[in-house]
């Protein structure tokens, strides 16, 4: 086989599942992601509370049901890319990968949200300068995971460079994160914490943090999770237990004279799925 047509063969594997994981996160809530919410359900005490995360689930049902995007906000697409070493770095990944966007935004579909950050013009195929954002890592197979990330939880994100005094700052600033953002982003929400680093670090883990499984929190994520809960946002912002489903912290060492943190706000339909591609 020549070099032009093993080309040919990669981009047009990534592409497919690209697009097929694209589908799969934006029509199928994870089933840890489900399980939290109906758990939270159960436990809720405020009746409005109750009734929204019903709605919710029931939301969760309709989708999968008909075939369609669990929310209006199909996101921006943030892709995560591992790459074994016997697949070459190159182009053909790049460009499979948006390939699969534009596909993905016909055939889900999409809603075209990637505009020009100055002139906002539309490449009403969800794609454009730098974007999809896509994230390269080294493993033991080539697969591709999808991150799609609505606007209404991204906007309500922040960083930090904090003073290098202890934990209570970070627990204090991840609250407050919450408390600014109130209903926006769509509560009951899960927060994504990258602590440490350096600035562009941060924000990355708080990012890869989302990736991670909800249904288990180490001691440090639970009681961020316990803080952010006791402000009593609750569902959609009417009140309740559970303003958000879990917090998780990815982190990395920083400088000693400084703390970097970072919150990635995601809202309940926290979307992710992932393909591998066999060649």
């Amino acid at each position: 086989m020549t070099a032009s047509l093993i080309s040919r063969e990669l981009r047009d594997a990534v592409s497919t599942a690209t697009c097929r994981a694209m589908r799969n996160a934006e029509l199928y809530l994870p089933p840890d992601v489900t399980s939290a919410i109906r758990q939270a359900s159960l436990r809720e005490t405020n009746p409005v509370a109750k009734r929204e995360l019903e709605n919710i689930l029931e939301n969760i049902r309709r989708a999968e049901e008909c075939s369609l995007p669990l929310c209006q906000d199909t996101g921006i697409p943030v892709i995560y890319l591992t790459v074994p070493p016997e697949i070459p770095l190159c182009e053909d990944l790049f460009e499979g990968v948006r390939d699969g966007i534009r596909m993905a935004t016909g055939c889900v579909p999409l809603r075209p949200n990637v505009v020009d950050p100055l002139t906002r013009g539309n490449s009403n195929d969800n794609t454009g300068e730098g974007m999809p954002s896509i994230h390269i890592r080294p493993g033991k197979e080539l697969a591709v995971t999808v991150l799609p990330k609505g606007a209404g939880a991204e906007n309500m994100s922040r960083i930090a460079m904090l003073l290098p005094t202890g934990g209570h700052l970070i627990r204090k600033f991840v609250a407050e994160t919450m408390l600014l953002a109130g209903g926006r982003p769509c509560p009951p929400v899960i927060l994504g914490v990258g602590i440490g680093g350096s600035f562009d670090q941060a924000a990355s883990m708080a990012k890869e943090a989302l990736l991670l499984p909800v249904d288990r929190m180490d001691p440090f994520e639970q009681e961020l999770c316990d803080t952010v809960n006791r402000l009593g946002i609750g569902p959609m912002g009417l009140g309740g237990d559970t303003t958000a489903l879990a917090v998780k912290v990815k982190k990395a060492g920083c400088h000693t004279a400084s703390l970097p943190v970072a919150v990635n706000v995601q809202c309940w339909a926290s979307r992710r799925a992932t393909g591998v591609i066999d060649l």
